[in-house]
């Protein structure tokens, strides 16, 4: 999972009914539809964040592809440092957080909706969070990049033209998800009970830490659900829930004003003490002082949250 566990998950505190306001806090009704976004558009770098210096991480708030265009630097993805330079492509997804070492890196950055691909046969979850392109790869991708950019700026806002972004933003995915990796250990039976519990954790860490219910929920015993986790992680399946929670007290932490205590409750502590030595524990500092620590300028603190498990997503890949 990546403090621990990825996939898509909702920005901010999980309320459908609330979206991210710039300030960092939590608005509680919906934006009109004359205020939307784009389904589909491209922007750089550096217009991810209204602080040019990048001192705290932006909660994602769309799907992302980011292709690295010039410069040599790091990008901060859910605390963990990854190297960019030309070809360097970065796959975020909504809920994650980002900071990129700026003026170092220059980049073009495709968001959309989720909704942008229903209807489409576009299954990404195994495109990596970074990947460093190279030959005919890296020219068919930075082609595909380069037109899909060009057709968000000309076309209006049409039928025809959401149409045609939507099919480009597909064959984009598309040739990510068939890009070459390298050959893995042979698949376990412990692989798909891993994935299948992954799958429920993103759904219901909010609502219950306890692996119980998600075993209740798989039709399987906790004694599996641990089996697997060890097996795939090395950690049990009550720490990779325990990370998973982390990881999103982390996020929010990091990249949003919210009160401790707000964030404690929506992630199930009715109490902001129970929250206190909880993050403690799994982080190694108190969240007032990790969130001091992320708003210092980058690097990051050197405590941070352990690199969580990543579903689908292989750094290994060079």
């Amino acid at each position: 999972m990546t403090p621990r566990g990825e996939g898509c998950v909702r920005a901010g505190l999980g309320l459908t009914s609330q979206v991210m306001v710039p300030s960092g806090h939590l608005a509680t009704t919906p934006p009109t539809a004359a205020a939307s976004p784009a389904e589909i558009d491209t922007v750089t770098l550096g217009d991810l964040s209204s602080d040019s210096g990048w001192r705290r991480p932006v909660l994602l708030d769309r799907e992302l592809i980011v292709l690295t265009t010039g410069g040599h630097g790091l990008a901060e993805v859910d605390f963990r440092s990854l190297p960019c330079r030309p070809g360097t492509l970065l796959r975020l997804r909504t809920g994650q957080v980002l900071r990129c070492a700026l003026p170092q890196l220059d980049a073009t950055v495709v968001r959309w909706q989720p909704e942008a691909l229903y209807g489409l046969d576009v299954v990404d979850d195994d495109v990596p969070t970074w990947v460093q392109l190279a030959g005919e790869d890296e020219d068919a991708i930075i082609n595909e990049v380069s037109q899909l950019t060009v057709d968000a700026s000309r076309h209006r806002d049409t039928r025809a033209a959401r149409s045609l972004l939507r099919h480009q933003l597909g064959v984009l995915l598309l040739r990510l998800s068939m890009l070459p990796t390298r050959t893995g250990p042979p698949s376990r039976p412990e692989d798909e009970t891993f994935r299948r519990l992954f799958r429920e954790v993103e759904r219901g860490y909010q609502a219950t830490r306890r692996v119980e219910d998600y075993a209740d929920r798989l039709g399987c015993s906790v004694r599996t659900l641990t089996r697997a986790c060890l097996a795939i992680t090395g950690r049990s399946a009550k720490q990779v829930v325990d990370e998973r929670v982390a990881l999103q007290a982390s996020r929010l932490l990091a990249a949003t004003d919210e009160p401790v205590a707000r964030i404690g409750r929506h992630l199930g502590f009715t109490e902001a003490t129970n929250f206190g030595r909880f993050f403690a524990r799994e982080v190694g500092m108190s969240p007032g002082a990790f969130r001091a620590a992320c708003e210092r300028p980058a690097p990051p603190p050197v405590v941070r949250p352990r690199p969580p498990l990543d579903i689908g997503v292989d750094i290994r890949r060079t």
